[in-house]
């Protein structure tokens, strides 16, 4: 191995420690609000994760997953839905990790909410494993 390559390997195992060390329960005002809107906006989206319409995805956003258990004229209000809510984690993602003054783990703060995302997904939810989707 050479030099390069080991001191790449120990900044990766370092950076991965100081992320394991990170507060994902950080709050400040931007985040709080996040959350509230994220709360509200899930009364809406509960019956759409419950009927396999709208999923969770390993990217830690959700997912128009069968646009046929929608009916046409409700589906540009279920898009408009998906795509508030994904405004919303991708701004939490990068709040969180702002609040932890480490802007540069907005990645792994997002790989992390989607595995909690998926993890806590209720049974008969459908998440997204790799690039399958299967109903939990």
């Amino acid at each position: 191995m050479k030099l390069s390559q080991a001191l790449g390997a120990v900044a990766l195992v370092l950076a991965a420690h100081a992320f394991a060390q990170s507060n994902l329960d950080i709050d400040s005002p931007a985040i709080t609000a996040l959350k509230a809107s994220m709360q509200q906006r899930h009364a809406q989206l509960a019956p759409l994760y419950a009927a396999g319409a709208v999923g969770l995805a390993a990217d830690g956003s959700v997912a128009l997953r069968d646009a046929s258990g929608v009916p046409l004229p409700q589906r540009g209000q279920v898009n408009a839905l998906v795509a508030a809510e994904n405004a919303d984690r991708a701004a939490l993602y990068r709040e969180i990790a702002r609040a932890n003054s480490h802007p540069e783990w907005e990645a792994e703060v997002r790989s992390t909410f989607a595995q909690r995302w998926i993890e806590r997904a209720q049974a008969g939810w459908w998440v997204q494993r790799g690039k399958d989707w299967v109903k939990k």
